[in-house]
């Protein structure tokens, strides 16, 4: 005779990936750095509009590097999923003016 219960693992491994410490949606700092040339900051906030269209550029925060040669921007986003956060993460990363992401 075949046992049709079902068992489930106990020792079984949770998925990083499935479970997230962010409750969604939420307002998300993101920082940006990358080299105090024109254009940079737009491009960031273009970026951040493709991912959250309710983006509000006047939330953005600015900070110099101690030689001024570098700028780290602060966009908050709407997260409302890993996915969109992720995808986000990607394009920031991926634009030839940025040099970190965090």
């Amino acid at each position: 005779m075949t046992d049709n219960t079902t068992t489930t693992d106990t020792n079984a491994i949770p998925d990083p990936r499935k479970e997230s410490l962010i409750e969604y949606p939420s307002q998300f700092p993101i920082k940006v750095m990358g080299a105090k040339v024109d254009g940079f900051v737009h491009a960031v906030t273009q970026i951040a509009e493709q991912f959250d269209p309710t983006f509000d550029a006047t939330t953005i925060e600015l900070r110099d590097s101690k030689a001024g040669n570098y700028l780290g921007v602060t966009i908050t986003v709407t997260a409302t999923s890993r996915e969109q956060l992720d995808d986000l993460y990607r394009a920031l990363s991926a634009h030839p003016m940025v040099k970190v992401v965090l």
